[in-house]
């Protein structure tokens, strides 16, 4: 059978973050990644998570696409030896033009920009502009805050319940690919519609 995603968009940190846990977790999943066959697709950085995932899908013999604002590339300074960088005009036309190429969404560790990420993936899905999965990648309990925010938007009355669905949360990387797969052949994905 067809492997049902082509390519992930990962989200995390331009920081590696306080414990070891958070990079080897990136190195695992980028080799995962390039195991399976599935192109990386992200933020273009050569710094922090961002940097550490795309070298580990190379290393390991995976396709990468990078996609960069121009004057992010400077301060973020743009992930030389990936497959493909993409430079866009701007922050909105980079987070646009992740999610078109992407067949679905991984979230590791990250900061604001990380969060700003997921939220406005997540707002896209409820409003039925894609049905892509999004995984949650809690690595040494790092979401369990964000999980508990929009419990909490549930239980004050700014979230549906149905909305906890869209985003399922793991706490390996193998537990994280496999959702990702299930979820993606549960919808009958078509990555031309996003």
């Amino acid at each position: 059978m067809r492997n049902p995603v082509g390519s992930v968009c990962v989200y995390c940190g331009s920081r590696m973050g306080a414990s070891p846990s958070y990079r080897i977790a990136a190195e695992a999943l980028g080799q995962k990644l390039a195991e399976a066959g599935i192109r990386l697709i992200y933020g273009g950085g050569d710094i922090g998570l961002m940097g550490t995932v795309a070298q580990a899908t190379l290393d390991h013999g995976g396709q990468v696409t990078g996609i960069i604002p121009r004057f992010l590339d400077d301060l973020e300074v743009g992930k030389q030896g990936v497959t493909e960088l993409i430079r866009t005009d701007d922050m909105h036309s980079r987070k646009e033009r992740m999610a078109e190429l992407s067949d679905g969404f991984i979230v590791l560790p990250g900061g604001l920009g990380t969060l700003d990420e997921t939220f406005e993936i997540l707002t896209w899905k409820q409003l039925k502009l894609h049905k892509k999965p999004v995984i949650v990648l809690n690595i040494n309990s790092y979401w369990d805050h964000f999980v508990h925010l929009v419990e909490h938007q549930v239980r004050e009355g700014f979230v549906s319940q149905e909305h906890l669905n869209l985003f399922q949360v793991c706490d390996s990387v193998e537990d994280a690919l496999a959702t990702l797969l299930e979820r993606a052949e549960d919808r009958g994905f078509d990555s031309s519609r996003s």
